[in-house]
């Protein structure tokens, strides 16, 4: 009997373990208020300040308090928002006018606009070839941009539709093709392509993040998170998370990955070791919070979404779910 007792505590103590690690708390801290009009995308944050994309311009808010500090004007259809703070610049990725903005990180006046590639969604600056570079998705291809001379140096067709990417800052990029659920590595100095990793069974490979300390990639795919060692593409793990992934990023010195899911959810996921995952919460956010940005001084998280109008009969069930009028909001999650 006594033996029984012991074993039926040291389950119970295994059970509790098991539950505490499986715990976080995160939660919502803050709801930022944006009162402009029209649809989003990404959301950045440089310095003290937070970047949101809004449809045709760039609200710059005060990260900590939500204040307004200014706006990034005539940025038509803005998806993403890059940095060169060596330079003063900021770039806006300008989906409907084809181009990127470049803007002074001091005064937010848009100084030059430089063609690219049809319709340019992701942006990011890539410190090793120290370039700015656009996903385009609708010519199915890169836009390589010299800050120095505010020009394109270089497209680089892919193939299919580009959606994010990342670099392990030591020459490689690494590209998520959405339609063909599959990752490219792209040389950024050769600006070639050098290998094409396939996902396997998941799909819509769009939000993307890098552990350039155990070299993983981390791609969120539709409620599946893929783990691929970042050298050769061999899957390590396929983690379970919400529905309409469309962002993933990494805290580096937490070891969380955060997957926001546009069904109103984001997932985090500890990283425990390079071969060893385990989802902490699948923490309630609000519909459409699809989109992130980590504060990675804070360790805060950002969510761009909106209130909606509820759906009417006549309403095409393929279209999107309109917008209320006033009810854009950024939701702040921290710890």
């Amino acid at each position: 009997m006594k033996k029984n007792i012991f074993i039926l505590l040291l389950l119970c103590q295994t059970l509790t373990a098991v539950t505490a690690q499986s715990k976080t708390d995160f939660k919502i801290a803050n709801t930022f208020h944006i009162q402009s009009k029209g649809g989003w995308d990404y959301l950045a944050i440089n310095s003290n300040r937070l970047y949101v994309s809004h449809s045709s311009q760039v609200n710059v808010l005060d990260k900590i308090t939500g204040d307004s500090v200014g706006v990034v004007a005539n940025t038509m259809g803005v998806h993403g928002i890059a940095f060169m703070p060596a330079l003063g610049k900021g770039y806006t990725s300008n989906g409907r006018t084809n181009n990127v903005s470049v803007f002074d990180l001091k005064t937010n006046v848009v100084l030059n606009q430089i063609p690219t590639g049809e319709n340019p969604d992701a942006i990011m600056y890539e410190p090793f070839s120290k370039t700015i570079i656009t996903c385009n998705g609708k010519s199915n291809d890169l836009s390589i941009i010299d800050p120095s001379s505010n020009a394109v140096i270089a497209t680089i067709a892919v193939s299919g539709k580009p959606e994010t990417l990342v670099s392990n800052e030591k020459g490689l990029v690494y590209v998520n093709i959405e339609d063909k659920n599959e990752v490219l590595v792209i040389d950024i100095l050769s600006k070639k392509i050098v290998n094409t990793w396939s996902l396997g069974t998941a799909e819509a490979p769009r939000g993307l993040a890098i552990d350039t300390t155990n070299n993983l990639l981390f791609v969120g795919c539709d409620e599946a998170l893929v783990v691929l060692k970042a050298q050769n593409g061999e899957i390590i793990d396929k983690i379970r998370i919400g529905e309409g992934c469309d962002g993933v990023v990494y805290d580096k010195i937490l070891k969380y990955i955060f997957a926001s899911n546009g069904e109103g959810t984001l997932t985090i996921i500890e990283e425990k070791s390079p071969f060893t995952f385990v989802v902490l919460a699948n923490l309630p956010t609000k519909k459409a919070a699809r989109t992130i940005c980590l504060d990675e001084e804070t360790h805060t998280v950002y969510l761009p979404t909106s209130e909606f109008e509820p759906r009417l009969p006549t309403d095409d069930p393929k279209a999107r779910q309109k917008t209320k009028a006033g009810t854009f909001q950024v939701i702040v999650i921290k710890q």
